[in-house]
Protein backbone atom coordinates (compact mmCIF):
# COMPACT_ATOMS: atom_id res chain seq x y z
CA UNK A 1 0.00 0.00 0.00
CA UNK A 2 2.80 2.79 0.52
CA UNK A 3 4.67 1.90 -2.07
CA UNK A 4 1.59 1.79 -4.37
CA UNK A 5 1.54 5.59 -2.76
CA UNK A 6 4.84 6.49 -3.61
CA UNK A 7 4.77 5.14 -6.79
CA UNK A 8 1.68 7.44 -8.12
CA UNK A 9 3.57 10.31 -6.45
CA UNK A 10 6.69 9.68 -8.23
CA UNK A 11 5.04 9.79 -11.13
CA UNK A 12 3.80 13.06 -10.74
CA UNK A 13 6.89 14.95 -9.75
CA UNK A 14 8.27 12.42 -13.23
CA UNK A 15 5.71 14.58 -15.44
CA UNK A 16 6.44 18.29 -13.50
CA UNK A 17 9.98 17.95 -15.46
CA UNK A 18 8.04 18.88 -18.82
CA UNK A 19 6.24 21.69 -17.46
CA UNK A 20 9.49 23.47 -18.32
CA UNK A 21 9.13 22.73 -22.46
CA UNK A 22 10.59 20.49 -24.68
CA UNK A 23 13.35 22.90 -25.69
CA UNK A 24 16.23 21.77 -23.59
CA UNK A 25 16.25 17.93 -25.62
CA UNK A 26 18.87 18.51 -28.22
CA UNK A 27 21.41 19.06 -24.88
CA UNK A 28 20.25 15.66 -23.30
CA UNK A 29 23.02 13.66 -26.18
CA UNK A 30 25.75 15.40 -24.26
CA UNK A 31 26.37 12.74 -21.40
CA UNK A 32 25.43 9.26 -21.50
CA UNK A 33 24.07 6.70 -18.33
CA UNK A 34 26.11 5.17 -15.30
CA UNK A 35 24.13 2.93 -13.73
CA UNK A 36 25.47 0.47 -11.29
CA UNK A 37 24.58 -2.12 -8.83
CA UNK A 38 24.54 0.33 -5.94
CA UNK A 39 21.62 2.49 -7.34
CA UNK A 40 18.97 -0.27 -7.30
CA UNK A 41 17.61 0.64 -3.84
CA UNK A 42 17.60 4.50 -3.75
CA UNK A 43 17.17 7.23 -5.97
CA UNK A 44 20.22 8.51 -7.22
CA UNK A 45 20.85 12.76 -8.78
CA UNK A 46 24.05 12.40 -10.80
CA UNK A 47 24.82 16.14 -11.86
CA UNK A 48 27.28 15.59 -15.13
CA UNK A 49 28.64 18.66 -16.76
CA UNK A 50 25.56 19.12 -18.98
CA UNK A 51 22.65 17.09 -18.15
CA UNK A 52 21.48 15.60 -14.84
CA UNK A 53 20.44 12.31 -14.32
CA UNK A 54 17.87 10.65 -11.55
CA UNK A 55 17.62 6.79 -11.06
CA UNK A 56 14.69 5.93 -9.26
CA UNK A 57 14.88 2.31 -7.89
CA UNK A 58 13.24 -0.47 -9.75
CA UNK A 59 11.66 -1.37 -5.96
CA UNK A 60 9.61 2.28 -6.46
CA UNK A 61 7.45 0.32 -9.35
CA UNK A 62 4.51 -2.42 -8.39
CA UNK A 63 5.21 -4.13 -11.47
CA UNK A 64 6.18 -4.15 -14.92
CA UNK A 65 2.36 -2.24 -16.05
CA UNK A 66 3.99 0.10 -13.88
CA UNK A 67 6.82 0.27 -14.78
CA UNK A 68 5.99 0.63 -18.68
CA UNK A 69 3.50 3.45 -17.88
CA UNK A 70 5.60 5.31 -16.27
CA UNK A 71 8.50 5.06 -19.55
CA UNK A 72 5.42 5.78 -22.16
CA UNK A 73 4.53 8.94 -19.68
CA UNK A 74 7.78 9.94 -20.22
CA UNK A 75 8.34 9.51 -23.35
CA UNK A 76 5.14 10.60 -24.43
CA UNK A 77 6.13 14.35 -22.71
CA UNK A 78 9.70 14.24 -24.30
CA UNK A 79 11.37 13.49 -21.22
CA UNK A 80 14.68 10.88 -22.27
CA UNK A 81 14.57 7.46 -20.19
CA UNK A 82 16.18 4.84 -20.31
CA UNK A 83 14.98 1.75 -18.40
CA UNK A 84 17.59 -0.54 -16.50
CA UNK A 85 19.27 -4.02 -16.23
CA UNK A 86 17.90 -3.83 -12.45
CA UNK A 87 14.61 -2.74 -13.07
CA UNK A 88 15.29 0.67 -12.24
CA UNK A 89 14.47 3.89 -14.82
CA UNK A 90 17.06 6.75 -15.46
CA UNK A 91 15.66 9.76 -16.47
CA UNK A 92 18.15 12.26 -18.24
CA UNK A 93 17.80 16.13 -18.55
CA UNK A 94 19.42 19.43 -18.60
CA UNK A 95 20.81 21.26 -15.40
CA UNK A 96 18.43 23.91 -16.46
CA UNK A 97 15.33 21.58 -16.81
CA UNK A 98 16.52 19.77 -13.70
CA UNK A 99 16.35 23.50 -11.82
CA UNK A 100 12.83 24.32 -13.58
CA UNK A 101 11.61 21.11 -12.86
CA UNK A 102 12.81 21.59 -8.85
CA UNK A 103 11.04 25.04 -8.98
CA UNK A 104 8.30 23.54 -10.08
CA UNK A 105 8.23 21.27 -7.30
CA UNK A 106 8.86 23.83 -5.08
CA UNK A 107 5.73 25.58 -6.82
CA UNK A 108 3.65 22.50 -5.68
CA UNK A 109 4.31 21.68 -2.44
CA UNK A 110 3.76 25.72 -1.15
CA UNK A 111 0.36 25.16 -3.07
CA UNK A 112 -0.30 22.29 -0.89
CA UNK A 113 1.04 23.67 2.13
CA UNK A 114 -1.52 26.50 1.24
CA UNK A 115 -3.90 24.36 1.03
CA UNK A 116 -3.50 22.60 4.14
CA UNK A 117 -3.94 25.63 5.96
CA UNK A 118 -6.14 27.53 4.08
CA UNK A 119 -8.98 25.09 3.06
CA UNK A 120 -11.66 22.59 4.41
CA UNK A 121 -9.40 19.29 4.92
CA UNK A 122 -7.36 19.78 7.92
CA UNK A 123 -9.68 22.60 9.98
CA UNK A 124 -7.55 21.62 13.49
CA UNK A 125 -4.21 23.48 11.38
CA UNK A 126 -4.11 27.18 11.44
CA UNK A 127 -0.77 27.25 10.39
CA UNK A 128 2.24 25.17 8.44
CA UNK A 129 5.60 26.82 8.72
CA UNK A 130 9.04 25.05 6.83
CA UNK A 131 12.44 25.60 6.12
CA UNK A 132 14.09 26.18 2.31
CA UNK A 133 14.85 22.74 1.98
CA UNK A 134 11.78 21.65 2.61
CA UNK A 135 13.56 19.20 5.57
CA UNK A 136 11.69 20.36 8.93
CA UNK A 137 8.20 21.63 9.05
CA UNK A 138 5.98 22.51 12.18
CA UNK A 139 2.25 22.52 12.09
CA UNK A 140 0.63 24.41 14.29
CA UNK A 141 -2.95 23.13 15.54
CA UNK A 142 -5.88 23.28 17.74
CA UNK A 143 -4.75 20.48 20.09
CA UNK A 144 -8.47 18.98 20.43
CA UNK A 145 -9.49 19.62 17.27
CA UNK A 146 -6.54 17.94 16.05
CA UNK A 147 -6.58 14.64 18.47
CA UNK A 148 -10.44 14.80 17.47
CA UNK A 149 -9.92 14.29 14.16
CA UNK A 150 -7.83 12.63 11.16
CA UNK A 151 -5.60 15.45 10.21
CA UNK A 152 -2.83 13.76 11.47
CA UNK A 153 -2.30 12.06 7.76
CA UNK A 154 -1.36 15.93 6.67
CA UNK A 155 2.18 14.50 8.33
CA UNK A 156 2.22 11.61 5.37
CA UNK A 157 2.00 14.17 2.15
CA UNK A 158 4.09 16.28 4.06
CA UNK A 159 6.65 13.99 5.14
CA UNK A 160 6.51 12.50 1.51
CA UNK A 161 6.83 15.73 -0.20
CA UNK A 162 10.02 16.54 1.44
CA UNK A 163 11.28 13.24 1.56
CA UNK A 164 11.30 13.62 -2.86
CA UNK A 165 11.93 17.49 -2.58
CA UNK A 166 15.14 16.71 -1.29
CA UNK A 167 16.14 13.37 -3.16
CA UNK A 168 15.93 15.28 -6.71
CA UNK A 169 17.55 18.18 -5.27
CA UNK A 170 20.94 15.64 -4.51
CA UNK A 171 20.57 15.03 -1.06
CA UNK A 172 21.94 11.46 -0.24
CA UNK A 173 19.91 8.76 0.54
CA UNK A 174 21.27 8.14 3.01
CA UNK A 175 21.15 10.79 4.95
CA UNK A 176 18.13 12.49 4.33
CA UNK A 177 15.45 13.00 6.72
CA UNK A 178 11.97 15.46 6.94
CA UNK A 179 10.81 15.74 10.11
CA UNK A 180 7.36 17.29 11.06
CA UNK A 181 6.59 18.75 14.35
CA UNK A 182 3.12 19.36 15.48
CA UNK A 183 2.86 22.16 17.89
CA UNK A 184 -0.34 23.34 20.25
CA UNK A 185 -1.28 26.54 19.10
CA UNK A 186 -2.34 27.61 22.24
CA UNK A 187 0.16 26.33 24.63
CA UNK A 188 3.52 26.07 21.93
CA UNK A 189 3.81 22.39 23.58
CA UNK A 190 5.12 19.89 20.78
CA UNK A 191 2.08 17.71 20.69
CA UNK A 192 4.19 15.21 18.15
CA UNK A 193 6.88 14.84 16.29
CA UNK A 194 7.22 12.80 12.76
CA UNK A 195 10.46 11.52 11.25
CA UNK A 196 10.61 10.22 7.75
CA UNK A 197 11.39 8.26 6.13
CA UNK A 198 11.43 6.46 9.63
CA UNK A 199 7.64 6.14 9.78
CA UNK A 200 7.41 4.66 6.59
CA UNK A 201 9.13 2.47 7.50
CA UNK A 202 7.22 1.36 11.13
CA UNK A 203 4.37 1.62 9.09
CA UNK A 204 5.42 -1.35 6.49
CA UNK A 205 6.76 -3.38 9.70
CA UNK A 206 3.21 -2.76 10.75
CA UNK A 207 1.75 -3.75 7.95
CA UNK A 208 3.39 -6.77 8.11
CA UNK A 209 2.62 -7.60 10.95
CA UNK A 210 -0.68 -7.84 11.06
CA UNK A 211 -0.98 -9.83 7.82
CA UNK A 212 1.21 -12.32 9.91
CA UNK A 213 -1.53 -12.21 12.54
CA UNK A 214 -3.90 -12.97 10.35
CA UNK A 215 -2.21 -15.75 8.76
CA UNK A 216 -1.95 -17.47 12.13
CA UNK A 217 -5.76 -16.84 13.29
CA UNK A 218 -6.57 -18.26 9.66
CA UNK A 219 -4.20 -21.22 10.24
CA UNK A 220 -5.90 -21.60 13.38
Amino acid sequence: MVKKYLFSLLCIIALLSACSGSEENANQDATGTENGDENSEKIEVDKGLLNVEITLPATFFEDEEDRNSTIADAEKEGIDITKNDDGSLTYNMSKKKHREMLQEMETELVATIDEMRNGKDYPSIQDITYNDSFSEFTMIVDREAYENSFDAFATFGLGLSGMYYQLFSGVDPDDYQVKIRVEDAATKETINEVIYPDALEEMEEGEQEDQGHAGSHTGG
